[in-house]
């Protein structure tokens, strides 16, 4: 199991922090879009604050470390690694309490071709020490707004960990899931969990509007993020979101395996 100073290591060599894929301006057009209230960058949230460019800028750099500098507009973004050892710490307390209390919970996914393989080893975990790892709506249809106009897709769960695809995939059984930041899929999931009479997960574990959009209905979620992402993290801020944990969601997926393995042993789980 890694300890800190591994992981610090790997998050570095890895570009999960350090010096990150992710650009300047991708994440200046985000807080644009974010302050604007693009839906497309809200992914589920619905901010109570009015969150301008500039607070927004400062919000990023306080949890992410990025630079707070509104003068900096091009050139690869930072994240501080001791905000995401920090964060990863808060994230397996929360999976600890819930593996305690034996909690339900749901996990889920808009970046499957690089994080699938991170949430379905901690629903592994989760469901080894008793609790119920949800997959409501399994198959259920649902209508996303993408840049190509509306999609419909079905909502599947691979491992425990909820996802997308499309309902006529251009390359059939090629396809690990779409890439989402839609909040439809969670909302979908937990309406369907409802009609049926329980139980609600008591934690939601995901990204992009899985997060955003449990957080929003009053679920407590923890969240993966990176800083062209601002909603989890203006969720968090606002409570809304319990732990977003801050790095870059794109680099290959098995570099998140030592992530998993950390959180783990903090949150004394087995693999």
């Amino acid at each position: 199991m890694p300890s800190s100073a591994d992981l610090r290591a790997h998050l570095l060599a890895a570009r999960l922090a350090g010096v990150v894929g992710t650009t300047r301006e991708e994440s200046l057009r985000s807080y644009r879009l974010f302050a604007a209230r693009d839906p497309r960058m809200l992914i589920g949230l619905d901010p109570e604050g009015a969150w301008e460019e500039r607070e927004l800028l400062a919000l990023m750099a306080d949890r992410c470390g990025v630079s707070a500098d509104p003068g900096r507009t091009s050139g690869h973004e930072v994240i501080d690694p001791e905000r995401t050892l920090a964060a990863l710490d808060a994230c397996a307390g929360r999976l600890a309490v819930a593996a305690r209390r034996g909690a339900p919970v749901l996990l889920g996914t808009g970046h499957p071709h690089r994080l699938l393989g991170f949430y379905a080893a901690l629903a592994d975990a989760l469901s080894a020490a008793g609790c119920a790892v949800l997959t409501p709506a399994k198959g259920r249809s649902v209508d996303i707004t993408t840049r190509f106009g509306l999609r419909t897709y079905n909502l599947d769960y691979v491992r425990g960990v909820g996802l997308v695809r499309q309902a006529a995939p251009r390359r059939p059984g090629r396809e690990p899931g779409a890439h989402t930041h839609s909040p439809l899929p969670v909302r979908t999931a937990l309406d369907a969990a409802a009609a049926a009479g329980g139980p609600l997960p008591e934690l939601v574990i995901g990204d992009h509007g899985w997060a955003c959009g449990a957080g929003q209905l009053g679920f407590e979620a923890v969240a993966l993020a990176d800083v062209n992402d601002p909603a989890p993290f203006v969720g968090e801020a606002e409570g809304a979101v319990s732990v977003v944990v801050p790095l870059d969601d794109g680099v290959r997926s098995g570099y998140y395996l030592p992530l998993t393995r950390y959180i783990l042993k903090r949150a004394c789980l087995s693999q």
